[in-house]
């Protein structure tokens, strides 16, 4: 048999068989994140890459399957900032960012109920033109009234967004700085002036809000209290190179959208401050957030503002269907997701169950050779999408790094309690989630 004749086509044409091999490298300023398989380093800067116009938006979404490689990339993009003058603030759902906090300098804050430790999440700028006071009422309203909404399980009906609405606005004219409690307050006794305003009695305002003020009492003084329910706790210090809320006290608790939905309230408001700093603001197990529909909302707001506030978010979850949580084709939940997608320019995708590989190549727009390729990426190895290009990317960890991404102690007997020399190797070895 003979062979077949052979073809000629033009580049731009042949790039088409060769998707990772066709195209050129990304800015060469900027971290190094390990080996590019098909040729060369490969560095990453969000920041830099929107200087050049390569994208359009710093935020990330980081994908992958448990033991592929994903904490240890986080960490190890966190540390590696910081030679760049970058800043990092992390909500750790899971306790494991305490030691690359302590490397940095910083420390872990533990969000505990009963604990020591409070923020205020309702300590918010004002947004917008006009009188600060108003720009600050909102805000604070679509926070709690996504926290209420969340705990009830379904939407808030009119009456009671219209009490919650009456609440926020007398906390914040009774305080600069309101707090929760503030809010339950006003929702269980409120002013015959936010009574007036919308054409009810007291008594019918106090039965409408009833349900908003027992849900957000949960954080103000029931099983959560301890954590929100009061002013922000002097001396909390967010100046360190990493500063890591730590919330594993409640990982496993149903409560954990709320508490991490606070946390991260607390920090868009501390990121208005402007102060110039550019800062990675990682969101991980963000399963918990997107889940729920309510929070879910919430969060897809304050994602928009990262360019303005000089932020790179960075989305952590296992899987593409973490995104759309139970949402059906053309739901609410299925339309944020989409969002936070499109808000999302750089994705990347460490290994994945072929269960998941279909869904995955159709929510990312892989191609299929790229869809075919990711249950088989092995540990440390990850497909980048970045601004619509691709690259397979080989995770290089340094020797010094080792101690910051280990999570594998409590698996693993280790000589003299020291890590492994083994531990990890870019493509191959042991390697937390």
């Amino acid at each position: 048999m003979r062979p077949p004749p052979a073809h000629r086509a033009t580049t731009a044409h042949l790039q088409a068989v060769y998707p990772f091999v066709s195209v050129g490298g990304l800015a060469h300023r900027g971290p190094l994140i390990g080996r590019d398989l098909f040729g060369g380093l490969f560095c990453f800067d969000p920041w830099e890459l929107y200087r050049l116009g390569r994208i359009t938006s710093p935020n990330a979404l980081v994908l992958g399957q448990l033991g592929r490689g994903k904490s240890t990339f986080i960490k190890t993009l966190v540390w590696r900032q910081l030679a760049f003058g970058r800043q990092a603030w992390i909500i750790d759902p899971k306790g494991e960012y305490g030691p690359l906090a302590e490397a940095c300098g910083g420390r872990s804050l533990a969000l505990v109920p009963g604990g020591t430790l409070r923020l205020n999440p309702l300590d918010v700028p004002a947004q917008g033109p006009g009188p600060e006071a108003e720009n600050r009422v909102r805000p604070r309203l679509e926070l709690t009234a996504s926290l209420v909404s969340s705990s009830l399980g379904r939407p808030l009906r009119p009456e009671e967004r219209t009490a919650l609405e009456m609440a926020v606005r007398t906390a914040s004219d009774r305080r600069t700085q309101p707090v929760l409690s503030d809010v339950v307050d006003a929702l269980l006794e409120p002013e015959a002036e936010a009574a007036v305003a919308i054409r009810t009695d007291r008594a019918a305002l106090a039965a409408d809000g009833r349900a908003a003020a027992l849900e957000l009492r949960r954080l103000a003084a029931g099983d959560l209290a301890g954590m929100f329910d009061g002013p922000t706790t002097a001396g909390v210090d967010l100046r360190a190179a990493v500063a890591v809320l730590d919330l594993s006290a409640t990982f496993s608790s149903p409560a954990l959208p709320l508490v991490m939905t606070c946390a991260t309230a607390w920090l868009q408001a501390a990121l208005a401050a402007r102060d110039g700093i550019k800062r990675l603001v990682v969101v991980d197990e963000a399963w918990a957030i997107l889940a729920d529909l309510s929070t879910a909302r919430w969060s897809s707001a304050t994602f928009k503002l990262s360019r303005a506030l000089g932020v790179a978010n960075v989305v952590v979850v296992h899987r593409v269907s973490d995104l759309r949580a139970a949402g059906t084709d053309g739901s609410a939940q299925q339309k944020l997701a989409d969002g936070l997608l499109a808000d999302s320019e750089t994705r990347v995708v460490f290994g994945q169950p072929p269960s998941e590989a279909v869904l995955t190549g159709r929510v990312l727009g892989l191609t299929g050779a790229e869809t075919e390729l990711i249950p088989h990426l092995p540990r440390g190895v990850a497909l980048w999408k970045v601004g619509g290009r691709s690259f397979l990317v080989e995770h290089a960890l340094a020797e010094g790094e080792r101690a910051l991404v280990d999570t594998d102690s409590a698996m693993i007997d280790r000589p003299g309690g020291g890590i492994d020399p083994c531990f990890y190797a870019a493509g191959s070895g042991r390697e937390d989630g």
